[in-house]
């Protein structure tokens, strides 16, 4: 259990949550395991498979209190509100918001800011625990030039000078990510980013991770009453969650590609994990992505503490602040969207 900015969070999935009175109960197999007076809040969060009474649904409802059920992975579920609520006034403004040039650049530019941010730091962290494993001169031209571009992005004019600018330092970034392998570097090289079919196994498991985070993200943004598919950088398509990619183009090398890189140099993940299909296509076998799914669920749990907030959360909750945060910034609540700049 976890409040943050008047919202509770249930990240266990045995809990199930009733009414008393005023208050939102905890319990687990019966057993009290605390309460909160309804009146604190504006939102509850569950990731647990026991769900809640009716009586708190209609509670909530009454109250203009939403909540929301995830699965323990934490793929949307659905949405319980009342008569009365702001999210069609949020949406309308993401709407309008997105179809505004320069309103849409200013929050592409802080996501791509936290992108960039976030990729040098994981190769400074490189550099600071693994010089003698790597080549730290050359990661350091690398960190320099992400970081030199960095008041770039916050200055470009529109988006396709943000997209060639976000292009370039990608494929900096992923110019050195060979060096960030220390382990099994034989069966685990990258030469560059492919998708749609991954062509070697590093290809492979960031094309998994990645899309683990994309449903994250959606799911994040389904919780403040966001659309995932009308995004403020990636366009308009159909099926394809644009708000949820611009979003979690910050989180990718902190959360995502850390990842993937820890589980190869921990030896996780090992060359037997992978099939190679006729077309070329390399992926991971089912019980590797067991594996994965099971590291991955760890990886959620363990806690960091969050930059802007300056409070102590699980990785898992850093999706859902930052779609609460954009949220709060689409209704004028702050004054910009804050990127997670990890460190």
């Amino acid at each position: 259990m976890k409040k943050l900015l008047n919202t509770l969070y249930i990240t266990s999935e045995n809990k199930y949550l009733s009414l008393d009175g005023e208050n939102v109960v905890i319990k687990e197999e019966g057993a009290e395991l605390g309460r909160m007076p309804l009146h604190n809040l504006e939102m509850i969060v569950t990731f647990s498979r026991a769900g809640a009474s009716p009586a708190l649904m209609g509670k909530c409802a009454d109250n203009n209190i939403s909540i929301v059920f995830l699965t323990p992975s934490g793929s949307f579920l659905a949405r319980v509100e009342g008569k009365t609520k702001g999210n069609v006034l949020l949406r309308k403004k993401q709407y309008e918001v997105a179809a505004d040039e320069q309103e849409s650049l200013k929050i592409a530019r802080n996501t791509i800011v936290g992108k960039v941010y976030n990729g040098r730091w994981v190769i400074e962290r490189t550099i600071r625990d693994h010089s003698l494993q790597t080549d730290a001169d050359k990661l350091k031209i690398v960190s320099e030039r992400l970081r030199d571009k960095i008041p770039d992005i916050r200055i470009s004019n529109n988006k396709d000078q943000l997209r060639g600018i976000e292009g370039e330092l990608a494929s900096q970034y992923f110019s050195v990510f060979d060096e960030l392998i220390l382990q099994q570097k034989e069966d685990f090289y990258f030469h560059e980013r492919n998708r749609r079919p991954p062509l070697d196994r590093v290809n492979a498991l960031l094309s998994f991770v990645y899309t683990l985070l994309t449903s994250m993200m959606a799911a994040s943004l389904e919780t403040v009453g966001l659309d995932p598919c009308v995004g403020f950088l990636h366009g308009d398509r159909p099926g394809r969650y644009s708000l949820a990619l611009d979003m979690m183009e910050e989180l990718r090398p902190a959360l995502a590609d850390r990842f993937v890189l820890r589980l190869i140099n921990k030896r996780m993940v090992g060359k037997t994990d992978f099939i190679e299909k006729e077309d070329g296509a390399i992926l991971l076998t089912d019980d590797a992505r067991k594996r994965v799914l099971d590291e991955w669920q760890k990886r959620k749990q363990e806690q960091i503490i969050h930059p802007y907030l300056k409070e102590k959360i699980q990785w898992g909750m850093v999706p859902y602040m930052q779609a609460m945060f954009l949220a709060r910034y689409l209704r004028g609540d702050i004054d910009a969207y804050p990127p997670f700049l990890w460190k």
